[in-house]
């Protein structure tokens, strides 16, 4: 699949705004514990994916019934579904000069489908966007760090109507958005889910 930049600035692939709050201090004590680790963009971007995916619990696999969207909150609390662990990563990437984008697909979900969240970076360097997903692995599910070769959590199926959605966004979509903000817990949220993009 050909990503699509949303946009042809690349710029703006580092900002910051309201959710990817990646100025912060929450933001730059973890960007600072990375940096410390890691020697280039390769292995900072690695260390950071591993960070988020194996330290920040997904809401639903931990039980946690709060609802974080911001960067830094989702760094503080711990916790966050797709979408935050996502932000929090693209937040932690961008600080250290990384471009990063957010992007989704659309997976079978209960009753329905849901709309599910990662990210694609571009190491200094390099043409091509790299997808990652920092959901968290459980049994079943087994995201890595690669440039090469995607080891997402979820291989969407197209009979099933499931999709890779191929859009690079530089912001969180507002569909996304007002979910996480709306939702006072986490069961609420699993009920305003987008469905599709």
């Amino acid at each position: 699949m050909e990503l699509i930049q949303e946009s042809p600035d690349i710029s703006a692939y580092l900002a910051a705004d309201e959710a990817i709050d990646h100025r912060h201090p929450s933001v730059q004590k973890t960007v600072a514990f990375l940096r410390i680790q890691t020697s280039d963009a390769y292995t900072y971007a690695k260390a950071a994916f591993a960070f988020v995916r194996d330290t920040i619990a997904h809401s639903a696999d931990a039980e946690h019934d709060r609802v974080t969207w911001r960067a830094s909150d989702v760094l503080e609390q711990r916790t966050g579904i797709c979408y935050a662990k996502s932000i929090a990563l693209t937040a932690v990437l961008r600080a250290s000069g990384i471009p990063t984008a957010l992007c989704y697909q659309r997976l079978a979900h209960e009753d329905g489908f849901a709309v599910h969240g990662l990210i694609a970076l571009r190491l200094p360097g390099h043409e091509n966007w790299a997808r990652q997903d920092p959901r968290g692995n459980r049994p079943g599910i087994d995201a890595r760090f690669g440039t090469d070769r995607e080891r997402l959590a979820f291989v969407p199926d197209p009979a099933a109507g499931e999709a890779d959605y191929p859009t690079l966004y530089a912001a969180p979509p507002p569909v996304v958005l007002e979910a996480l903000q709306a939702a006072g817990d986490r069961a609420e949220l699993w009920r305003l889910l987008p469905t599709a993009l």
